[in-house]
């Protein structure tokens, strides 16, 4: 496995690692780092990439700077090598959601983890991100999303999932590739309030979305936002 590092908003970095085995096309796994005062890694990947995405962290500043470990919710490809990056970052914390940190990461991780009420914010520089509760969105109860409120980009986990290696960053059709990897992987819970926490999202106005599976989005993002919140509208429907 390699990793690749692509700048896709100011200080905002995406680290791929693509998994061809995985799907007809094959899988990425990006991972984002927020290189401030205070570095952010969203998203730690599984604990067999650690020394891939290490080494990718690396080309941008030294690893031991990190400051903040999150991801979007508990599951091993999104902090599955959390416990490496605390060995090898003596200052940082996880920090998550209050339901995250209760169910899960009090008892998981090496350290104790920060917990976040919806909304909470953290200063790391001149940028800032937001803490969101999505409980369910795309799966999950301890779900969340991050929001950079001075880039504005959404740092959305599972959302929009799609398969293959595209670029770094489009401006194209994102929408389409991931409803064809939901009808492949059914990977979202479906429930009620799920376009509603979509539509919730699409308020904040993003300019880009930092997509964990798959090329990042620039463009109209309120809009594939809502997009989004329809598509599983229909699901739900189609469903009952």
């Amino acid at each position: 496995m390699t990793t690749t590092v692509d700048e896709i908003a100011t200080g905002i970095y995406r680290l791929s690692t693509f998994v061809p085995e995985i799907g007809p096309t094959g899988f990425t796994f990006n991972h984002f780092l927020l290189d401030d005062e205070q570095p952010l890694l969203f998203h730690t990947g599984h604990r067999v990439m650690f020394p891939d995405v290490r080494a990718a962290i690396e080309t941008v500043l030294p690893v031991n700077r990190l400051r903040w470990i999150t991801f979007g919710h508990v599951e091993s490809d999104e902090c599955g090598a959390m416990n490496e990056f605390l060995a090898v970052a003596p200052q940082s914390e996880v920090a998550h959601g209050e339901n995250g940190c209760r169910v899960s990461l009090d008892h998981m991780a090496d350290r104790p983890p920060r917990a976040l009420a919806d909304g909470e914010t953290i200063e790391l520089g001149r940028m800032r991100v937001r803490h969101i509760d999505t409980p369910h969105v795309p799966h999950g109860w301890e779900a969340r999303v991050l929001f950079e409120e001075t880039t504005q980009t959404l740092l959305c986990g599972d959302l929009f999932t799609h398969l293959g290696n595209g670029p770094a960053l489009i401006e194209s059709d994102v929408l389409g590739p991931s409803e064809q990897a939901e009808d492949m992987f059914a990977y979202s819970s479906l429930s009620p309030s799920t376009p509603t926490e979509i539509e919730r999202l699409a308020a904040l106005a993003p300019r880009t979305l930092a997509l964990m599976h798959g090329s990042s989005y620039t463009g109209d993002c309120q809009i594939v936002l809502h997009a989004l919140a329809d598509a599983y509208r229909k699901r739900i429907a189609a469903a009952a």
